[in-house]
């Protein structure tokens, strides 16, 4: 198989020309979450817009996205039935959980992984001082079909003249839109429906799901550090394994995987060479890697260089894996 480069920009996207989408998500008018923006980067993720643009539609059997936002700024609670995965690009970011996201939080530095548990529902913000990314790895080729809400926030939107249809998709009564002739508003949980919803402690939470970054770097001097999958530090089987690779991870020569591979610098600058061209990566950029590619990858230049590997796997997207202890 051979790609050119051409080919190749076109499974690239480039941490600068990342479109953010203002108005992805119910809470786009509410006070303290309205300065957030939402990039979907590989398939069409979770976004209720029609205004979101998706940079890569087809998909490996997961989604890779990533959010935006300015210090304070915050992410409103919200649940999902496949996985969810962050790791911070840029800042410094708190992330929470429960019903009211009082259940319990984790703070989250540059590198910092956190697979979240399926079914609670959670929240985000910067609490750094300057715009913060992280990114985002979401399960199944249609990212869960979508998100569920916190009762209060369908309530706070409502206040502020956004509406989400029984379809999934968003209307600004602000701008005159009405729901259309046949689509009912999204019902709102109620209380029984919501003791479904665990209200998991950081200490159930954190050794489990957490991964730091530095712990990883260590880990990796030699190979690749298994984060994310069956047999990994985070044991899950999401749909996809992810990996942490640094500057001894992998030899400079070629592989070849029957796999997707999704390729993530975190910090440094990555050469990927293959039978057709070379390219560099920064951090913030995304790479889709095809299947049957030899292709080699390595650091292009000294000092620190790290990179997330997300690759897909035969198990089905679905609810945080129960045997993670296992």
């Amino acid at each position: 198989m051979t790609l050119t480069l051409e080919e190749m920009e076109r499974r690239i996207v480039r941490y600068g020309e990342l479109q953010p989408c203002k108005t992805a998500f119910i809470d786009a008018h509410t006070p303290g979450s309205n300065q957030k923006e939402n990039f979907t980067i590989i398939g069409g993720g979770v976004s209720e817009s029609p205004d979101q643009h998706v940079h890569i539609k087809e998909t490996p059997g997961f989604n890779i996205g990533a959010a935006g936002q300015p210090p304070r700024c915050r992410n409103s609670l919200h649940s999902h039935r496949t996985a969810e995965v962050f790791f911070v690009l840029k800042g410094r970011w708190r992330f929470f959980w429960g019903r009211y996201g009082t259940a319990g939080e984790v703070v989250l530095e540059e590198g910092d992984i956190f697979n979240i548990p399926t079914g609670i529902f959670r929240g985000f913000e910067n609490i750094g001082t300057d715009y913060g990314m992280i990114m985002a790895i979401l399960g199944g080729d249609d990212a869960g079909g979508g998100v569920i809400w916190a009762p209060q926030v369908i309530e706070d939107a409502r206040d502020h003249g956004l509406v989400l249809g029984e379809n999934g998709k968003l209307y600004d009564t602000k701008k005159g839109q009405t729901l259309p002739a046949g689509v009912r508003p999204m019902p709102v949980l109620n209380e029984t429906e919501l003791k479904a919803f665990p209200e998991p402690t950081a200490q159930d939470v954190v050794p489990h799901y957490v991964a730091r970054y530095w712990d990883l770097m260590a880990l990796a001097q030699k190979a690749p550090a298994k984060v994310i999958g069956s047999d990994a530090i985070l044991k899950d089987k999401p749909g996809f394994d992810v990996e942490l690779l640094t500057r001894g991870s992998i030899p400079e020569s070629a592989y070849t995987t029957d796999r997707h591979e999704v390729l993530m610098p975190v910090h440094g600058h990555w050469r990927l060479s293959w039978d057709g061209g070379t390219t560099v990566l920064a951090p913030g950029d995304t790479c889709a890697v095809p299947p049957g590619l030899s292709h080699s990858l390595t650091p292009s230049m000294t000092g620190e260089a790290s990179l997330y590997r997300i690759t897909n796997t035969d198990d089905p997207a679905g609810s945080t894996w129960t045997a993670r202890a296992a």
